[in-house]
């Protein structure tokens, strides 16, 4: 099985900072981390099967290859291009997400 590399770039690691502080404040630093660790062992995932997740569900995004991981309440927006996944965003589900690019 081909192994992959996942790459989180700076927009995804920002989110999940923001994540993290409103977690942090809301619900206490063992929750923040548990919520953040769930969803980077998540994405861990991707370096076996980048393909097992769907194309995102909004045209403008999967017609240019993005693909979503759905992690709680939260989505992880992802490309592979090559042998490398890239991981551009990580947002509420509720999001407007598009928005972001």
């Amino acid at each position: 099985m081909a192994k992959y590399k996942v790459e989180l770039l700076n927009p995804a690691w920002v989110d999940l900072d923001s994540i993290a502080d409103y977690h942090l404040h809301e619900v206490g630093p063992d929750s923040s981390r548990k919520i953040t660790d769930k969803i980077l062992t998540a994405l861990l995932r991707l370096e076996s099967f980048p393909l097992s997740y769907p194309l995102a569900p909004y045209k403008e995004l999967a017609e240019q290859g993005y693909r979503v991981l759905v992690c709680g309440k939260y989505v992880c927006i992802y490309k592979l291009q090559g042998s490398t996944v890239y991981v551009y965003h990580i947002a509420a589900s509720a999001a407007n997400y598009p928005s972001l690019f």
